[in-house]
Protein backbone atom coordinates (compact mmCIF):
# COMPACT_ATOMS: atom_id res chain seq x y z
CA UNK A 1 0.00 0.00 0.00
CA UNK A 2 1.71 3.24 -1.15
CA UNK A 3 1.98 6.49 0.75
CA UNK A 4 -0.74 9.13 0.29
CA UNK A 5 0.11 11.15 -2.81
CA UNK A 6 -0.33 14.90 -2.91
CA UNK A 7 -0.01 16.54 -6.34
CA UNK A 8 0.69 20.27 -6.68
CA UNK A 9 -0.76 21.83 -9.84
CA UNK A 10 -1.18 25.35 -11.18
CA UNK A 11 -0.09 27.67 -13.93
CA UNK A 12 3.62 28.57 -14.32
CA UNK A 13 5.41 30.68 -11.70
CA UNK A 14 2.87 30.47 -8.87
CA UNK A 15 5.33 28.91 -6.40
CA UNK A 16 4.75 25.16 -6.78
CA UNK A 17 8.44 24.25 -6.60
CA UNK A 18 9.01 26.58 -3.65
CA UNK A 19 6.16 24.82 -1.85
CA UNK A 20 7.69 21.37 -2.45
CA UNK A 21 11.06 22.55 -1.13
CA UNK A 22 9.38 24.07 1.92
CA UNK A 23 7.53 20.85 2.72
CA UNK A 24 10.56 18.65 2.07
CA UNK A 25 12.88 20.98 4.03
CA UNK A 26 15.51 20.74 1.32
CA UNK A 27 16.24 21.94 -2.21
CA UNK A 28 14.44 19.32 -4.28
CA UNK A 29 12.93 21.29 -7.17
CA UNK A 30 14.74 24.07 -9.01
CA UNK A 31 13.19 27.46 -8.25
CA UNK A 32 13.57 30.34 -10.69
CA UNK A 33 11.53 33.30 -11.92
CA UNK A 34 11.43 31.95 -15.47
CA UNK A 35 8.29 29.99 -16.37
CA UNK A 36 8.63 26.37 -17.45
CA UNK A 37 11.62 25.48 -15.25
CA UNK A 38 9.89 22.35 -13.90
CA UNK A 39 9.08 19.88 -16.67
CA UNK A 40 8.92 16.41 -15.16
CA UNK A 41 7.12 15.15 -12.09
CA UNK A 42 9.45 15.81 -9.16
CA UNK A 43 8.55 14.03 -5.94
CA UNK A 44 9.74 13.95 -2.34
CA UNK A 45 8.76 12.04 0.78
CA UNK A 46 7.53 14.46 3.45
CA UNK A 47 7.00 13.69 7.15
CA UNK A 48 4.11 15.52 8.81
CA UNK A 49 4.09 15.88 12.59
CA UNK A 50 0.78 15.75 14.41
CA UNK A 51 -0.64 19.11 15.53
CA UNK A 52 0.47 19.83 19.10
CA UNK A 53 2.39 16.55 18.98
CA UNK A 54 -0.82 14.62 19.64
CA UNK A 55 -0.56 11.67 17.27
CA UNK A 56 1.80 9.67 15.07
CA UNK A 57 3.95 11.15 12.33
CA UNK A 58 2.49 10.68 8.84
CA UNK A 59 4.48 10.33 5.66
CA UNK A 60 3.20 11.54 2.30
CA UNK A 61 4.60 11.72 -1.20
CA UNK A 62 4.42 15.27 -2.57
CA UNK A 63 4.64 15.66 -6.36
CA UNK A 64 5.64 18.91 -8.02
CA UNK A 65 4.45 19.35 -11.61
CA UNK A 66 5.17 21.66 -14.51
CA UNK A 67 3.12 24.79 -15.04
CA UNK A 68 -0.10 24.23 -16.98
CA UNK A 69 -0.70 26.56 -19.89
CA UNK A 70 1.79 29.12 -21.15
CA UNK A 71 5.07 27.28 -20.99
CA UNK A 72 7.77 29.65 -22.18
CA UNK A 73 8.46 33.28 -21.40
CA UNK A 74 8.21 35.96 -24.05
CA UNK A 75 11.30 35.92 -26.23
CA UNK A 76 12.47 32.55 -24.89
CA UNK A 77 10.50 30.13 -27.01
CA UNK A 78 13.67 28.86 -28.68
CA UNK A 79 16.71 27.54 -26.86
CA UNK A 80 20.32 28.37 -27.70
CA UNK A 81 20.34 25.61 -30.34
CA UNK A 82 17.24 26.96 -32.08
CA UNK A 83 14.92 24.21 -30.79
CA UNK A 84 11.27 25.17 -30.25
CA UNK A 85 10.63 24.58 -26.53
CA UNK A 86 6.88 24.87 -26.97
CA UNK A 87 7.01 21.35 -28.44
CA UNK A 88 7.47 20.10 -24.87
CA UNK A 89 4.11 21.51 -23.74
CA UNK A 90 2.07 18.44 -24.62
CA UNK A 91 4.41 16.10 -22.74
CA UNK A 92 4.54 18.40 -19.72
CA UNK A 93 0.75 18.54 -19.51
CA UNK A 94 0.60 14.76 -19.89
CA UNK A 95 2.89 14.48 -16.86
CA UNK A 96 0.57 16.82 -14.94
CA UNK A 97 -2.39 14.64 -15.85
CA UNK A 98 -0.57 11.54 -14.65
CA UNK A 99 0.22 13.20 -11.31
CA UNK A 100 -3.41 14.23 -10.77
CA UNK A 101 -4.71 10.86 -11.92
CA UNK A 102 -2.74 8.99 -9.26
CA UNK A 103 -3.16 11.53 -6.42
CA UNK A 104 -5.13 11.21 -3.20
CA UNK A 105 -5.19 15.00 -2.81
CA UNK A 106 -4.58 17.84 -5.24
CA UNK A 107 -3.20 21.19 -4.11
CA UNK A 108 -4.26 23.86 -6.61
CA UNK A 109 -1.69 26.64 -6.19
CA UNK A 110 -2.65 30.22 -7.12
CA UNK A 111 -0.57 33.38 -6.73
CA UNK A 112 -2.48 35.52 -4.21
CA UNK A 113 -0.59 38.65 -5.23
CA UNK A 114 -1.77 38.29 -8.85
CA UNK A 115 -5.25 36.98 -8.12
CA UNK A 116 -7.39 34.63 -10.18
CA UNK A 117 -6.47 34.67 -13.87
CA UNK A 118 -8.33 33.15 -16.85
CA UNK A 119 -5.79 30.33 -16.84
CA UNK A 120 -6.54 29.62 -13.16
CA UNK A 121 -10.25 29.47 -13.99
CA UNK A 122 -9.52 27.03 -16.82
CA UNK A 123 -7.54 24.76 -14.47
CA UNK A 124 -10.31 25.00 -11.84
CA UNK A 125 -12.89 23.88 -14.39
CA UNK A 126 -10.79 20.91 -15.40
CA UNK A 127 -10.33 19.89 -11.78
CA UNK A 128 -14.05 20.19 -11.01
CA UNK A 129 -14.98 18.11 -14.06
CA UNK A 130 -12.24 15.57 -13.35
CA UNK A 131 -10.73 16.05 -16.81
CA UNK A 132 -7.21 16.18 -15.46
CA UNK A 133 -5.92 12.67 -15.98
CA UNK A 134 -8.50 10.68 -14.04
CA UNK A 135 -9.06 8.41 -17.04
CA UNK A 136 -5.38 7.41 -16.76
CA UNK A 137 -5.34 7.36 -12.98
CA UNK A 138 -4.74 4.45 -10.66
CA UNK A 139 -7.66 5.25 -8.37
CA UNK A 140 -11.37 5.75 -8.93
CA UNK A 141 -13.72 8.29 -7.46
CA UNK A 142 -13.52 12.02 -6.96
CA UNK A 143 -10.10 13.33 -6.09
CA UNK A 144 -10.23 15.99 -3.33
CA UNK A 145 -8.94 19.43 -4.34
CA UNK A 146 -7.83 22.19 -2.00
CA UNK A 147 -6.83 25.67 -3.13
CA UNK A 148 -3.59 27.10 -1.79
CA UNK A 149 -2.91 30.82 -1.92
CA UNK A 150 0.82 31.21 -2.46
CA UNK A 151 3.06 34.25 -1.92
CA UNK A 152 1.03 35.30 1.14
CA UNK A 153 4.13 36.87 2.66
CA UNK A 154 2.37 38.72 5.48
CA UNK A 155 -0.99 39.69 7.01
CA UNK A 156 -1.73 42.28 4.32
CA UNK A 157 -2.02 39.50 1.71
CA UNK A 158 -4.41 37.28 3.66
CA UNK A 159 -7.50 39.09 2.36
CA UNK A 160 -6.30 38.46 -1.20
CA UNK A 161 -5.90 34.80 -0.33
CA UNK A 162 -9.48 34.48 0.89
CA UNK A 163 -10.72 35.75 -2.47
CA UNK A 164 -9.77 32.36 -3.92
CA UNK A 165 -12.70 30.77 -2.09
CA UNK A 166 -14.82 31.99 -5.02
CA UNK A 167 -13.50 29.10 -7.12
CA UNK A 168 -15.72 26.71 -5.18
CA UNK A 169 -13.12 24.49 -3.50
CA UNK A 170 -13.75 25.73 0.04
CA UNK A 171 -11.64 27.96 2.24
CA UNK A 172 -8.13 28.26 0.80
CA UNK A 173 -4.94 27.35 2.57
CA UNK A 174 -2.22 30.00 2.60
CA UNK A 175 1.56 30.01 2.57
CA UNK A 176 4.39 32.47 2.18
CA UNK A 177 7.26 30.23 1.06
CA UNK A 178 9.65 33.18 1.04
CA UNK A 179 9.48 33.66 4.80
CA UNK A 180 7.55 30.54 5.97
CA UNK A 181 4.51 32.66 6.80
CA UNK A 182 1.60 30.42 7.95
CA UNK A 183 3.73 27.33 7.46
CA UNK A 184 2.58 25.66 10.67
CA UNK A 185 -1.07 26.15 9.75
CA UNK A 186 -0.49 24.58 6.34
CA UNK A 187 1.30 21.54 7.78
CA UNK A 188 -1.42 20.97 10.39
CA UNK A 189 -4.15 21.17 7.75
CA UNK A 190 -2.32 18.77 5.44
CA UNK A 191 -1.99 16.32 8.34
CA UNK A 192 -5.76 16.36 8.74
CA UNK A 193 -6.52 16.12 5.00
CA UNK A 194 -4.48 12.92 4.52
CA UNK A 195 -5.60 11.37 7.79
CA UNK A 196 -8.22 9.08 6.23
CA UNK A 197 -6.01 7.84 3.38
CA UNK A 198 -4.78 4.29 4.08
CA UNK A 199 -1.02 3.96 3.83
CA UNK A 200 1.98 2.01 4.96
CA UNK A 201 5.50 3.28 5.78
CA UNK A 202 7.80 3.83 2.84
CA UNK A 203 10.25 0.95 2.53
CA UNK A 204 13.89 2.02 2.21
CA UNK A 205 15.40 1.39 -1.19
CA UNK A 206 17.82 -1.50 -1.54
CA UNK A 207 19.84 0.47 -4.07
CA UNK A 208 19.96 4.11 -5.20
CA UNK A 209 21.40 4.77 -8.64
CA UNK A 210 22.38 8.18 -9.98
CA UNK A 211 22.29 8.23 -13.78
CA UNK A 212 24.66 10.87 -15.16
CA UNK A 213 25.97 11.82 -18.56
CA UNK A 214 26.08 14.49 -21.22
CA UNK A 215 22.97 15.80 -22.90
CA UNK A 216 20.97 13.36 -25.03
CA UNK A 217 22.91 10.22 -24.11
CA UNK A 218 19.69 8.40 -23.20
CA UNK A 219 19.36 8.86 -19.43
CA UNK A 220 15.62 9.55 -19.46
CA UNK A 221 15.04 6.70 -21.91
CA UNK A 222 16.75 4.35 -19.44
CA UNK A 223 14.65 5.70 -16.56
CA UNK A 224 11.43 5.02 -18.48
CA UNK A 225 12.62 1.54 -19.40
CA UNK A 226 13.25 0.76 -15.71
CA UNK A 227 9.92 2.26 -14.63
CA UNK A 228 8.02 0.47 -17.39
CA UNK A 229 6.20 3.73 -18.18
CA UNK A 230 6.95 7.24 -19.56
CA UNK A 231 7.87 8.53 -16.10
CA UNK A 232 10.07 11.37 -17.40
CA UNK A 233 9.99 13.39 -20.60
CA UNK A 234 12.09 12.09 -23.46
CA UNK A 235 12.84 14.57 -26.23
CA UNK A 236 15.43 15.27 -28.90
CA UNK A 237 15.69 18.77 -27.43
CA UNK A 238 18.93 18.87 -25.48
CA UNK A 239 18.63 19.82 -21.82
CA UNK A 240 15.00 18.70 -21.42
CA UNK A 241 15.67 17.27 -17.95
CA UNK A 242 16.58 19.89 -15.35
CA UNK A 243 15.58 18.62 -11.92
CA UNK A 244 16.88 15.42 -10.37
CA UNK A 245 13.92 13.05 -10.61
CA UNK A 246 13.67 10.01 -8.31
CA UNK A 247 11.90 7.02 -9.84
CA UNK A 248 11.21 3.88 -7.79
CA UNK A 249 11.08 0.50 -9.49
CA UNK A 250 11.20 -3.19 -8.62
CA UNK A 251 13.79 -5.64 -9.92
CA UNK A 252 14.13 -9.24 -8.79
CA UNK A 253 12.12 -8.56 -5.66
CA UNK A 254 14.21 -5.55 -4.63
CA UNK A 255 13.11 -1.93 -4.40
CA UNK A 256 15.40 0.47 -6.20
CA UNK A 257 15.52 4.18 -6.92
CA UNK A 258 16.91 5.55 -10.17
CA UNK A 259 17.76 9.26 -10.15
CA UNK A 260 17.49 10.98 -13.52
CA UNK A 261 19.77 14.01 -13.71
CA UNK A 262 20.29 16.91 -16.06
CA UNK A 263 22.67 16.42 -18.96
CA UNK A 264 25.93 18.27 -18.41
CA UNK A 265 27.71 20.50 -20.90
CA UNK A 266 30.64 22.92 -20.71
CA UNK A 267 30.09 25.54 -18.04
CA UNK A 268 31.03 28.32 -20.44
CA UNK A 269 28.02 27.26 -22.53
CA UNK A 270 25.52 27.47 -19.65
CA UNK A 271 22.47 29.47 -20.73
CA UNK A 272 21.41 31.09 -17.47
CA UNK A 273 21.35 30.20 -13.81
CA UNK A 274 18.90 27.31 -14.24
CA UNK A 275 21.74 25.20 -15.64
CA UNK A 276 23.85 26.02 -12.59
CA UNK A 277 20.97 24.88 -10.39
CA UNK A 278 20.72 21.70 -12.46
CA UNK A 279 24.44 21.05 -11.92
CA UNK A 280 23.93 21.47 -8.18
CA UNK A 281 21.11 18.88 -8.26
CA UNK A 282 23.35 16.54 -10.24
CA UNK A 283 26.08 16.76 -7.60
CA UNK A 284 23.56 16.20 -4.81
CA UNK A 285 22.27 13.13 -6.64
CA UNK A 286 25.75 11.62 -6.84
CA UNK A 287 26.33 12.27 -3.13
CA UNK A 288 23.17 10.46 -2.04
CA UNK A 289 23.50 7.56 -4.49
CA UNK A 290 24.87 4.11 -3.68
CA UNK A 291 26.29 3.75 -7.18
CA UNK A 292 26.50 5.75 -10.41
CA UNK A 293 25.68 4.78 -13.97
CA UNK A 294 27.93 7.00 -16.09
CA UNK A 295 26.28 6.93 -19.50
CA UNK A 296 28.19 7.53 -22.73
CA UNK A 297 26.75 7.87 -26.23
CA UNK A 298 28.50 5.28 -28.37
CA UNK A 299 27.74 7.28 -31.52
CA UNK A 300 29.76 10.32 -30.36
CA UNK A 301 33.38 10.90 -29.44
CA UNK A 302 34.26 11.45 -25.81
CA UNK A 303 34.70 15.10 -24.86
CA UNK A 304 35.93 17.36 -22.11
CA UNK A 305 32.49 17.14 -20.48
CA UNK A 306 32.84 13.37 -20.11
CA UNK A 307 36.12 13.87 -18.27
CA UNK A 308 34.48 16.51 -16.05
CA UNK A 309 31.79 14.04 -15.10
CA UNK A 310 34.36 11.32 -14.44
CA UNK A 311 36.21 13.68 -12.09
CA UNK A 312 32.93 14.52 -10.34
CA UNK A 313 32.13 10.86 -9.73
CA UNK A 314 35.65 10.25 -8.41
CA UNK A 315 35.40 13.26 -6.10
CA UNK A 316 32.44 11.74 -4.25
CA UNK A 317 33.87 8.23 -4.26
CA UNK A 318 30.81 6.42 -5.55
CA UNK A 319 31.09 3.06 -7.35
CA UNK A 320 30.56 3.64 -11.05
CA UNK A 321 29.59 1.57 -14.07
CA UNK A 322 30.58 3.12 -17.39
CA UNK A 323 27.52 2.43 -19.54
CA UNK A 324 28.02 2.66 -23.29
CA UNK A 325 24.51 3.37 -24.58
CA UNK A 326 23.22 3.15 -28.18
CA UNK A 327 25.66 0.31 -28.76
CA UNK A 328 23.23 -1.26 -31.24
CA UNK A 329 23.92 1.69 -33.58
CA UNK A 330 27.70 1.20 -33.50
CA UNK A 331 28.45 -2.50 -33.13
CA UNK A 332 29.67 -4.01 -36.38
CA UNK A 333 30.12 -0.73 -38.22
CA UNK A 334 33.42 -0.27 -40.04
CA UNK A 335 36.00 1.66 -38.04
CA UNK A 336 39.10 3.60 -39.05
CA UNK A 337 41.12 0.43 -39.42
CA UNK A 338 38.66 -0.89 -41.96
CA UNK A 339 37.39 -3.59 -39.61
CA UNK A 340 34.05 -3.98 -37.77
CA UNK A 341 34.00 -2.27 -34.38
CA UNK A 342 33.62 -4.59 -31.38
CA UNK A 343 33.41 -4.16 -27.63
CA UNK A 344 37.16 -4.71 -27.21
CA UNK A 345 37.93 -1.86 -29.63
CA UNK A 346 35.63 0.56 -27.85
CA UNK A 347 36.96 -0.51 -24.43
CA UNK A 348 40.52 0.28 -25.54
CA UNK A 349 39.34 3.69 -26.75
CA UNK A 350 37.60 4.47 -23.43
CA UNK A 351 40.54 3.40 -21.29
CA UNK A 352 42.80 5.87 -23.10
CA UNK A 353 40.30 8.73 -22.75
CA UNK A 354 38.98 8.16 -19.20
CA UNK A 355 42.21 7.33 -17.39
CA UNK A 356 40.84 8.24 -13.99
CA UNK A 357 38.21 5.49 -14.26
CA UNK A 358 40.45 2.67 -15.46
CA UNK A 359 39.23 0.49 -12.60
CA UNK A 360 35.51 0.94 -13.41
CA UNK A 361 33.76 -1.90 -15.28
CA UNK A 362 32.22 -1.28 -18.71
CA UNK A 363 28.73 -2.30 -19.84
CA UNK A 364 27.31 -2.08 -23.34
CA UNK A 365 23.60 -1.34 -23.57
CA UNK A 366 20.72 -0.02 -25.65
CA UNK A 367 18.19 1.75 -23.44
CA UNK A 368 15.81 2.26 -26.34
CA UNK A 369 15.81 -1.43 -27.30
CA UNK A 370 15.96 -2.64 -23.69
CA UNK A 371 19.18 -4.56 -24.29
CA UNK A 372 21.35 -5.53 -21.29
CA UNK A 373 19.54 -3.18 -18.89
CA UNK A 374 19.00 -5.68 -16.06
CA UNK A 375 22.61 -6.82 -16.25
CA UNK A 376 23.78 -3.22 -15.84
CA UNK A 377 21.66 -2.75 -12.72
CA UNK A 378 22.89 -6.02 -11.23
CA UNK A 379 26.50 -4.96 -11.86
CA UNK A 380 25.88 -1.64 -10.07
CA UNK A 381 24.49 -3.55 -7.08
CA UNK A 382 27.58 -5.77 -6.97
CA UNK A 383 29.84 -2.72 -6.95
CA UNK A 384 27.86 -1.21 -4.08
CA UNK A 385 28.40 -4.39 -2.06
CA UNK A 386 32.09 -4.31 -2.96
CA UNK A 387 32.44 -0.77 -1.64
CA UNK A 388 30.93 -1.85 1.71
CA UNK A 389 33.47 -4.60 2.42
CA UNK A 390 36.01 -4.41 5.24
CA UNK A 391 39.49 -5.85 5.60
CA UNK A 392 40.81 -6.92 9.00
CA UNK A 393 43.47 -4.68 10.53
CA UNK A 394 45.94 -7.53 11.03
CA UNK A 395 45.59 -8.73 7.45
CA UNK A 396 45.99 -5.19 6.13
CA UNK A 397 49.13 -4.52 8.21
CA UNK A 398 50.79 -7.73 7.05
CA UNK A 399 50.09 -6.81 3.44
CA UNK A 400 51.40 -3.24 3.88
CA UNK A 401 54.54 -4.51 5.60
CA UNK A 402 55.27 -6.83 2.70
CA UNK A 403 54.49 -4.11 0.16
CA UNK A 404 56.79 -1.51 1.71
CA UNK A 405 59.61 -4.01 2.11
CA UNK A 406 59.43 -4.61 -1.65
CA UNK A 407 59.10 -1.00 -2.74
CA UNK A 408 59.07 1.71 -0.13
CA UNK A 409 59.14 5.48 -0.62
CA UNK A 410 62.40 7.34 -0.19
CA UNK A 411 63.86 10.78 -0.79
CA UNK A 412 66.94 12.11 -2.56
CA UNK A 413 68.24 13.26 0.83
CA UNK A 414 68.33 9.69 2.07
CA UNK A 415 65.35 9.91 4.41
CA UNK A 416 63.55 6.61 4.75
CA UNK A 417 59.77 6.49 5.11
CA UNK A 418 58.18 4.06 7.51
CA UNK A 419 54.59 2.88 7.75
CA UNK A 420 53.95 2.00 11.37
CA UNK A 421 50.55 0.45 10.82
CA UNK A 422 47.42 0.65 8.71
CA UNK A 423 43.67 0.26 9.16
CA UNK A 424 40.54 0.53 7.09
CA UNK A 425 38.72 3.52 8.54
CA UNK A 426 35.75 3.78 6.22
CA UNK A 427 33.52 2.21 3.62
CA UNK A 428 31.63 3.63 0.63
CA UNK A 429 34.28 4.45 -0.48
CA UNK A 430 36.76 2.06 1.19
CA UNK A 431 39.23 4.24 3.06
CA UNK A 432 42.68 3.05 4.12
CA UNK A 433 44.56 5.16 6.67
CA UNK A 434 48.30 4.82 7.26
CA UNK A 435 50.25 6.11 10.25
CA UNK A 436 53.79 6.97 9.10
CA UNK A 437 56.93 8.74 10.27
CA UNK A 438 57.22 11.33 7.47
CA UNK A 439 54.00 12.08 5.53
CA UNK A 440 55.82 14.39 3.10
CA UNK A 441 57.69 11.42 1.65
CA UNK A 442 54.44 9.89 0.41
CA UNK A 443 54.15 11.71 -2.89
CA UNK A 444 51.05 11.55 -5.10
CA UNK A 445 52.85 9.07 -7.36
CA UNK A 446 53.62 6.72 -4.52
CA UNK A 447 50.11 7.04 -3.12
CA UNK A 448 48.77 6.11 -6.56
CA UNK A 449 51.07 3.09 -6.55
CA UNK A 450 49.73 2.04 -3.14
CA UNK A 451 46.10 2.40 -4.21
CA UNK A 452 46.73 0.34 -7.34
CA UNK A 453 48.34 -2.42 -5.30
CA UNK A 454 45.49 -2.31 -2.79
CA UNK A 455 43.07 -2.82 -5.66
CA UNK A 456 45.07 -5.81 -6.87
CA UNK A 457 45.27 -7.57 -3.51
CA UNK A 458 42.20 -6.39 -1.58
CA UNK A 459 38.51 -6.88 -2.50
CA UNK A 460 38.20 -3.35 -3.91
CA UNK A 461 39.31 -3.94 -7.49
CA UNK A 462 36.48 -2.07 -9.24
CA UNK A 463 35.52 0.77 -6.87
CA UNK A 464 37.05 4.13 -5.90
CA UNK A 465 39.28 4.16 -2.84
CA UNK A 466 40.57 6.77 -0.41
CA UNK A 467 44.03 6.84 1.13
CA UNK A 468 44.85 8.90 4.23
CA UNK A 469 48.40 9.51 5.44
CA UNK A 470 48.83 10.45 9.11
CA UNK A 471 51.90 11.29 11.18
CA UNK A 472 52.38 9.23 14.33
CA UNK A 473 51.50 11.09 17.50
CA UNK A 474 54.39 11.94 19.78
CA UNK A 475 54.13 10.04 23.05
CA UNK A 476 57.21 10.65 25.11
CA UNK A 477 58.85 7.51 26.38
CA UNK A 478 56.52 5.05 24.67
CA UNK A 479 57.65 3.32 21.53
CA UNK A 480 55.30 0.96 19.77
CA UNK A 481 56.38 -2.00 17.73
CA UNK A 482 54.01 -4.29 15.90
CA UNK A 483 54.43 -7.73 14.45
CA UNK A 484 52.21 -10.37 12.91
CA UNK A 485 51.05 -11.48 16.34
CA UNK A 486 49.69 -8.09 17.38
CA UNK A 487 45.94 -8.30 17.78
CA UNK A 488 43.49 -6.29 15.70
CA UNK A 489 42.07 -4.79 18.91
CA UNK A 490 45.47 -3.47 20.00
CA UNK A 491 46.14 -2.01 16.56
CA UNK A 492 42.75 -0.34 16.41
CA UNK A 493 43.12 1.19 19.88
CA UNK A 494 46.45 2.82 19.06
CA UNK A 495 45.28 3.80 15.61
CA UNK A 496 42.23 5.59 17.00
CA UNK A 497 44.53 7.62 19.26
CA UNK A 498 46.76 8.60 16.35
CA UNK A 499 43.84 9.73 14.22
CA UNK A 500 43.08 12.32 16.88
CA UNK A 501 46.55 13.79 16.57
CA UNK A 502 47.25 16.88 14.48
CA UNK A 503 47.00 16.06 10.80
CA UNK A 504 50.34 16.85 9.15
CA UNK A 505 49.44 15.10 5.90
CA UNK A 506 50.46 16.90 2.70
CA UNK A 507 47.61 18.35 0.66
CA UNK A 508 47.53 17.32 -2.99
CA UNK A 509 45.73 19.28 -5.68
CA UNK A 510 43.85 17.98 -8.70
CA UNK A 511 46.91 18.84 -10.78
CA UNK A 512 49.10 16.65 -8.58
CA UNK A 513 46.76 13.72 -9.00
CA UNK A 514 46.54 14.29 -12.75
CA UNK A 515 50.33 14.10 -12.96
CA UNK A 516 50.38 10.96 -10.84
CA UNK A 517 47.75 9.33 -13.04
CA UNK A 518 50.04 9.67 -16.06
CA UNK A 519 52.82 7.74 -14.29
CA UNK A 520 53.00 4.01 -13.72
CA UNK A 521 54.74 2.43 -10.75
CA UNK A 522 57.72 1.62 -13.00
CA UNK A 523 57.98 5.27 -14.09
CA UNK A 524 58.06 6.36 -10.48
CA UNK A 525 60.77 3.97 -9.35
CA UNK A 526 62.88 4.73 -12.40
CA UNK A 527 62.89 8.35 -11.22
Amino acid sequence: MPLPRVAIVGRPNVGKSSLLNLLAREKVSIVDDLPGVTRDRVSAIVSLDAPEGDGPTREIEVIDTGGFGVYVAEGQRFDDAGKDLSHLTEQIEWQIAEAVGSADLVIFAIDAQVGITPRDEEIAKMLREQKFGRERGEKGGQVPVVVLATKVDGPKWEAHGYELAGLGFGDPLMIGSLNNYMRRDLLDRLYELVGDVPSSPEQPADLKLAIVGKRNVGKSTLINALAGAPRVIVSEIAGTTRDAVDVRFELDGKTMVAIDTAGLRRKKSFAGRVEWFALDRLERSIRRADAVLFMIDATERLSHVDNQLAALVLEYGRPVVIVINKWDLVEGTIGRKGKPIGTADYADYLRTKLKGLKFAPLAFMSAKEGTNIHEVIELAGELHQQSKQRVGTGELNRFVERLVSERGPSSKLGAVAKIYYAAQTGVCPPTISLVVNKPDLFSPMYQRFLVNRFREELPFGEVPMRLRIKARSRRAGKARNYDTETSDAALDTDFEHDLKADDTSPTFTDADWAEAEEMTAEDFFED
